[in-house]
């Protein structure tokens, strides 16, 4: 559900005091904790260390940016892998096939 035409979008009003006592070109990076702000066209050339709930990810808005929110490029998930043990044998033995081939091209190497 998006925000009323009336009331505008959201911007965090910290976010935009922090932004009018920075110049773009100090590449600062300016943290928060606001993901649901909105990015606005002042804050284009900035970085923005945004919060993923773990650690601060930093962010470079550029004008595709504009009128999108902070936490969609910031993402809370880390995606591991699907599998489970019969991925983890398969991955395994094409990681010692590699290393094997690997050591065989250093062994043609050094008897050259």
């Amino acid at each position: 559900m998006s925000r009323s035409l009336k009331k505008g979008p959201y911007v965090d009003p910290k976010l935009l005091k922090k932004i009018s006592k920075i110049k773009p070109e100090n590449n600062v990076v300016i943290k928060t904790w606001s993901r649901a702000s909105e990015i606005s066209p002042e804050m284009v050339g900035f970085i923005f260390g945004v919060h993923n709930g773990k650690q601060f990810i930093d962010v470079r808005v550029s004008e595709e940016m504009v009128g999108h929110r902070l936490g969609e490029f910031s993402p809370t998930r880390k995606f591991v892998r699907h599998g489970g043990k019969m991925q983890k044998e398969l991955e395994a033995g094409a990681a010692a096939t590699a290393g094997a081939a690997t050591a065989a091209a250093v062994n043609k190497e050094v008897k050259k």
